[in-house]
C-alpha cells in the first residue's frame, strides 16, 4: 500500500483514471484474488452451520437471556439478512473493485437460506407452537406477512441452487434468481416494522439492501 501510495503522489495530472485502476489492481487485487482462490467454498458451510448449532447450544445454556426463543429466532433472522446482502454484494465488488468472490455465491445463498429456513422454524415451533397461530399471524401481521412472502420468493431459488438445474433452466435460471431482488426488500422491510419504534439499526439495513440494489441496476444499464 506504501509503494501504492508513492506512486500515486509521483504520478502526473494527466495519467489516466484507468492507469490508476490497473495499478489498484496489480498491487492490491491480483494478490487477493490469488489468495481467495485457495479458500474452498465449503468453508462457508461449515461456518455456517457451526455458528447456528452454537446459537442453539447458548439458548438450551441460558447464554441468550430471559427470552431464548425470541433471541434465538431474532439473531438467525439478522444472519440470514447479512447473509443475503454479501451474496447480493458479490457482483458489485467483482465489477467496480475487481474482487471476484464468485466461488462463493452458491454457498453463501445457500447457508442464507438454511438460517431464513431456521428463522421461520424458531419461530414457528418454538414460539408459536400451534398450526393454527402460524396461519392466523401469517394473515394478520403485517411483519410476520412480509417475511412469508420474502421466504417464498428464496424457496425456489434454494431449490435450482445446483449444477443440474442451472443446465435445465439455461438462460432462464438468471431470471428465476432474479427474485433474490424482491426477497431482499422484503426481507429487510421485515426487519423495519419487526422492531417497536423507529430504530437507526433496521433502518440503515434497509438503505444498504436499497445501496447494493443501485449499484447492481448501475452495472446493469452501463453493461
Amino acid at each position: 500500500m506504501a509503494t501504492l501510495m508513492r506512486w500515486v503522489a509521483c504520478t502526473p495530472e494527466w495519467i489516466s483514471r484507468r492507469s490508476f485502476e490497473l495499478a489498484l489492481m496489480t498491487v492490491l487485487i491480483d494478490p487477493m484474488n490469488r489468495a481467495i482462490r485457495t479458500v474452498p467454498a465449503w468453508l462457508i458451510y461449515l461456518a455456517s452451520v457451526g455458528y447456528a448449532a452454537w446459537l442453539l447450544y447458548l439458548g438450551l445454556t441460558g447464554g441468550l437471556g430471559v427470552e431464548p426463543v425470541k433471541a434465538l429466532e431474532h439473531a438467525l433472522g439478522e444472519v440470514a439478512l447479512y447473509m443475503l446482502i454479501a451474496g447480493l454484494l458479490i457482483t458489485p465488488m467483482r465489477r467496480y473493485g475487481g474482487l471476484n468472490l464468485m466461488k462463493y455465491r452458491r454457498a453463501i445463498g445457500v447457508s442464507c437460506f438454511m438460517f431464513v429456513a431456521l428463522h421461520l422454524l424458531t419461530w414457528a415451533v418454538l414460539d408459536v407452537q400451534r398450526l393454527d397461530r402460524v396461519w392466523a399471524d401469517i394473515l394478520k401481521r403485517p411483519y410476520i406477512t412480509v417475511g412469508m412472502a420474502g421466504f417464498l420468493l428464496l424457496l425456489p431459488l434454494a431449490m435450482t441452487s445446483n449444477n443440474w438445474s442451472v443446465r435445465r433452466l439455461g438462460a432462464g435460471w438468471r431470471k428465476l434468481h432474479r427474485l433474490v431482488y424482491p426477497a431482499a426488500i422484503l426481507g429487510a422491510v421485515h426487519y423495519v416494522i419487526l422492531v417497536k419504534g423507529i430504530q437507526l439499526k433496521p433502518l440503515f439495513v434497509l438503505s444498504v439492501v436499497f445501496g447494493v440494489l443501485g449499484l447492481r441496476w448501475i452495472g446493469r444499464k452501463r453493461r
